[in-house]
């Protein structure tokens, strides 16, 4: 067995495979590997990111050795969106939200996988539970990325916190056969943007002397929430770069855009005092599809808003949720929006209560179609209690149901997603 490493803050580089500490060179002198992050602050800084690799195909990848080497698109339908592209298929322009007609154009060849949320949900937990064993200081910001501070934990872990992360990432490829890459800064606006710039598998550090000279020349959008809306709002006032937000003084872009312009003027410099929030809420979870055709056929339509249903249940039984208002989305031929809520006696987190909540809706707007998207969610959360449903005299089977939906999780948990399909899912 390896001897563990001694550890020096005064040593600027780090061996990404072995976690050994040496002066700065462009090799490892223990494993001889170049996988090196080196500077003079990176046992300093403590605040991270980390944004797992092409999350969702990267997992279809690991539970499918065939589509290992293979372009592989998760998403699905001529008219739907891509969840997921794998770098094979990135090097053909595919990207997330890509139409999915379009990223067939590019890349022909891609094997398109349907989303297995409760993979994806299982998967999260186990990197969710190395992250814990690191810091309890972790906000997550979907199944696949988190925030995390790392500041004191050196003398619990003697190690700096660099070596925990570089560690981290090596347990999840040796132990879950997925990648992440690691932002590493001084705040969370300059780690989120650090663990975007060498993926996959990337470490990168942006330190606080360097900050500065990093945001120089950027663009606007690497500023997170600048959008395209926000983007032709800031163009249309002469700010593309952000060196032209550093002309403007704060209380003019304020003026100009108001919170945001605050929110702009701290970014463009580098500052960002947001701490790392383990409370972070999550306001609601959803899921919608587009179809290949305009649907007006209440059975098929009943069909996909039950596969919805399942896929918003699942998300909200991993993250322990339920939620008390049901609410359902469709998008009619002409792309206008309808929305529809139905408030619960009590908060749910079955796929049962959520499509039983949302089938009348569909039910009462039915005469506005045909429809070329669904979509269903629920919303007004809280910690669910096990139940995820309300007594009801008029509905004397709730309970059985719930009864029978807890017992399918736990089969499937065991056996595999597919170990028990509903009649409902082959609508």
């Amino acid at each position: 067995m390896r001897p563990r490493p001694r550890y020096d803050a005064r040593m600027p580089a780090l061996c990404r495979e072995c976690l050994t500490q040496f002066a700065a060179g462009p090799r490892c002198p223990s494993c001889h590997s170049r996988r090196v992050a080196a500077g003079a602050e990176l046992f300093d800084l403590s605040i991270a990111h980390m944004d797992c690799d092409a999350f969702y195909a990267s997992v279809e990848k690991r539970d499918n050795p065939d589509l290992r080497d293979k372009p592989v698109i998760v998403g699905g339908g001529q008219r739907g969106v891509v969840t997921t592209a794998c770098y094979i298929a990135r090097i053909h322009g595919v990207r997330s939200a890509m139409p999915m007609f379009k990223a067939l154009q590019l890349c022909p060849e891609a094997v398109v996988v349907k989303p297995r949320f409760d993979a994806y949900a299982a998967a999260s937990r186990e990197i969710r539970a190395m992250m814990e064993e690191l810091t309890p200081a972790i906000e997550p910001l979907s199944l696949d990325e988190a925030f995390l501070d790392l500041s004191g934990t050196q003398a619990l872990h003697g190690a700096p916190p660099a070596v925990m992360l570089a560690g981290l990432v090596r347990r999840m490829e040796r132990a879950l056969g997925l990648s992440g890459s690691i932002g590493l800064s001084h705040n969370k606006f300059l780690a989120k943007i650090a663990s975007d710039l060498d993926k996959p598998r990337g470490f990168s550090v942006i330190a606080k002397a360097d900050t500065d000279t990093f945001l120089r020349g950027k663009p606007v959008g690497i500023i997170w929430g600048v959008g395209a809306a926000m983007r032709a709002q800031l163009e249309r006032a002469g700010i593309a770069t952000i060196d032209d937000l550093l002309r403007w003084d704060r209380a003019d872009l304020v003026a100009r855009f108001g919170a945001m312009g605050m929110r702009l003027h701290d970014l463009a410099r580098g500052q960002d005092a947001r701490a790392v929030s383990p409370d972070r809420a999550v306001k609601s979870i959803s899921k919608e599809t587009t179809f290949g055709s305009d649907i007006s056929d209440l059975d098929l339509l009943e069909g996909h808003l039950w596969r919805l249903s399942e896929q918003v249940s699942s998300r909200a039984k991993a993250r322990g949720l339920a939620g008390r208002v049901v609410t359902l989305k469709l998008k009619r031929a002409d792309h206008r929006s309808l929305t529809r809520r139905q408030s619960l006696d009590s908060p749910t987190t079955l796929a049962d209560s959520i499509w039983r909540s949302a089938r009348p809706l569909l039910t009462g707007a039915l005469d506005q179609g045909p429809f070329r998207l669904i979509g269903v969610g629920i919303s007004e959360l809280t910690a669910d209690d096990g139940t995820g449903f309300a007594l009801d005299l008029l509905d004397r089977d709730a309970a059985k149901r719930a009864t029978a939906e807890r017992t399918m999780d736990r089969l499937r948990a065991r056996f595999g997603p597919d170990a028990v399909i509903k009649g409902r899912s082959f609508r």
